[in-house]
């Protein structure tokens, strides 16, 4: 917790207190639905290695208020229910094909109190919306994504960025991006000290027309 206090220190009681409250949540619901990696708790890595990580989409990118967001793939929440604590004027809707965690993000976003989130079991071509960004962290390719989500973004855009996708990722992604001209890279390094983020990185993706 002390670390989301380094970076982001101008939060309000609320949203620490919500923040705070997630570790025990997932610690609780992780033992029924294996919602992220059991190490985690063992070397109390759940700030790090979850809740900071998601958050450092909004180091690249404030989400303006009505602005709207799939989380496409959300697994048991992330990226979506950190961003939503903090970008509580904008309108997450949480993704995903399995139902049984679809089902665990629904009682933790109660218990959190998150009137902005809306999780939902379906696959993301599905979708019959329009999104201002779409966020993702995950191992599924960028290529593959891109075909789920294309003709879903809205065309106006109020942010300091194109609308689009912003995907978490690690490692070398030149292949990954090289259909993709206009992609760029924010090394996350530059905002955050810890050795873990040394490869980490957001890649963001302009819808283009």
């Amino acid at each position: 917790m002390d670390l989301i206090k380094k970076y982001f220190s101008d939060l309000s009681r609320i949203q620490y207190n919500k923040i705070n409250n997630m570790n025990q949540l997932y610690k609780y619901w992780n033992v029924f639905v294996n919602l992220i990696s059991r190490k985690t708790f063992i070397n109390n890595s759940f700030y790090q290695n979850h809740v900071l990580l998601c958050l450092s989409i909004a180091k690249v990118l404030k989400f303006f208020h009505g602005s709207t967001i799939m989380d496409l793939g959300t697994g048991g929440g992330f990226p979506g229910i950190p961003l939503s604590i903090i970008f509580p004027n904008s309108k997450f809707l949480l993704v995903d094909s399995i139902m049984k965690k679809i089902k665990i993000v629904e009682k933790i976003v109660t218990h959190l109190n998150l009137n902005n989130v809306y999780p939902i079991c379906i696959r993301a071509e599905k979708l019959n919306m329009k999104f201002d960004f779409v966020v993702n962290r995950g191992i599924t390719n960028i290529n593959m994504i891109n075909n789920w989500i294309k003709n879903k973004f809205r065309i106006k855009s109020n942010h300091k960025i194109q609308n689009g996708s912003l995907y978490l990722k690690g490692g070398d992604v030149t292949h990954e991006i090289k259909n993709f001209p206009n992609a760029i890279i924010y090394n996350l390094h530059q905002y955050f000290d810890e050795p873990f983020f040394k490869e980490k990185k957001i890649i963001w993706i302009p819808n283009i027309l």
